[in-house]
This record gives C-alpha cells, sequence and structure tokens, in this order.
C-alpha cells in the first residue's frame, strides 16, 4: 500500500472536500456488513467462550434433560465458522474494493511521514496535541492498531481455535486434516488453549479500547467516526471560523 492515508497529497485531499461539513464515501457496503456482523460474532464468542473455559458449576434440573454447556460450545463453534467466514471475504474485498478497504491489510512501513504521524496521533490521544489532523481511512496509529492487534489477533484466534476444534472432532477428521498442524506447532493442546484464552482478553481490550477511541474522535476531532460505518461517509466539520 501507499502512503496515500498519511501524505500531504492526502491532507490536501481532506482539506479541499471537508470544508463546510461535505463527505467522502469511505467505506462500502461490504465492509460495512462485515464489520457489524463480526462485532456480534465476536461477542458470542467471547461470551461463550468465557463460560467454556470457567463453567458453570452446575445447572438446575436433570443431568439428562439438560444440555446448556452442549449449545454454549455449539453456539461458540457456529460464531467461530462465522468469524472465520467472514474474515476470508473480507480478505477478497480487499482485492477486490476501493483503495479503503484494503489499509487494514498492509502497513506503509517505509515511510517515514507515516511513523512522524503516529507519534502524533499518540500525542494527540493522551491530550498533548490540541489540534487534529484530518484522514480519509483510519488515522496512522489506528492503522497500526487494526493490522497489529486485530487482523494478527483474528489470525491466530481461528487458527488455534479450529486446531482445538479439530482435536475434539478426531485425527481422522477433515479438520485435523487441516489445522491439526496448528497443535504441534505450539507444542500441546494446552499450549494452544492458553494462547487462545489470551488472545480472547487481548481482542476483548482492543474492542473497548476501539470504541472509546471512535467516539472520542467523533466527538474531538471534527470529523464522523460512528455513522461512517454505519453509511460509509466521512464527514468534515469547517474549523474556520
Amino acid at each position: 500500500m501507499s502512503s496515500q492515508y498519511t501524505s500531504q497529497e492526502a491532507l490536501k485531499e481532506v482539506d479541499a472536500l471537508a470544508a463546510k461539513q461535505q463527505s467522502i464515501y469511505v467505506y462500502e457496503a461490504p465492509v460495512r456488513l462485515w464489520h457489524w456482523v463480526n462485532a456480534l460474532a465476536m461477542t458470542v464468542l467471547a461470551v461463550t467462550g468465557y463460560f467454556i473455559a470457567e463453567p458453570l458449576p452446575s445447572t438446575a434440573g436433570e443431568a439428562s434433560e439438560n444440555y446448556l454447556m452442549g449449545w454454549m460450545r455449539y453456539i461458540h463453534f457456529s460464531a467461530g465458522y462465522v468469524l472465520a467466514i467472514g474474515f476470508l471475504g473480507r480478505i477478497y474485498w480487499a482485492f477486490v474494493g476501493n483503495k479503503h478497504a484494503r489499509q487494514i491489510f498492509v502497513l506503509p512501513v517505509w515511510d517515514k511521514d507515516w511513523w512522524k504521524e503516529i507519534v502524533f496521533e499518540a500525542k494527540w490521544y493522551l491530550f498533548l496535541e490540541r489540534d487534529p489532523k484530518k484522514y480519509v481511512g483510519h488515522n496512522p496509529l489506528a492503522h497500526l492498531a487494526m493490522f497489529g492487534v486485530f487482523v494478527t489477533g483474528t489470525i491466530l484466534m481461528i487458527l488455534t481455535g479450529f486446531a482445538l476444534y479439530a482435536e475434539g472432532a478426531g485425527q481422522d477428521s477433515l479438520h485435523y486434516a487441516l489445522f491439526g498442524w496448528v497443535i504441534v506447532l505450539f507444542g500441546d493442546s494446552m499450549q494452544v488453549h492458553t494462547w487462545h484464552h489470551i488472545g480472547m482478553w487481548v481482542l476483548i481490550i482492543f474492542v473497548m479500547i476501539h470504541v472509546y477511541a471512535a467516539i472520542r474522535e467523533d466527538i474531538m476531532s471534527r470529523q464522523t467516526m460512528i455513522s461512517t460505518i454505519v453509511n460509509g461517509l466521512r464527514s468534515y466539520k469547517d474549523d474556520r471560523p
């Protein structure tokens, strides 16, 4: 990916189009749909995954009539398939969609301006900068976080999750043929369990920060964030009196 999100040319584009609440079409419908389906799947996975790791001590009624944890596992596995298939679809759309659909998958690490603006954005979030910069896609710090935490974290969760499923399905299953190597790579299934559990908490913390940052930027940076992932349009307010 080029440095189009941080270059002076891009900032000039924003200045030209953003004055007096004008809007730029950023996120196409498939990206927005994936975002909300993925958010729902991650929520279901986090809740059911927590109870799979920490099962309820007991349930009411006869054991023969109770399938609570069985349903918990079934819902967890189903949401896992939704997450994985959605992620594959998101990768596909990165190739056929607009330039903003590709941003989270590639880091312009060779761009000195990009690194400088990461530092600026870090200072902005720490309230050490008073005047925010406007961006068309993700700002550089969010760009780095999306790739470094969300994309890599999701890949880790998909691989370890299907590896654990494959262990239960058995060594003669298709799942084991596709994901059994993950258990070998990590050493044993306990290590896979551990990393899968750690990955869950890392993504939960990331989502909390992501939501906070989106609301904060919507209020303080004079550019829309939350509505952009609903209607696809990023709107800018004129800073001039």
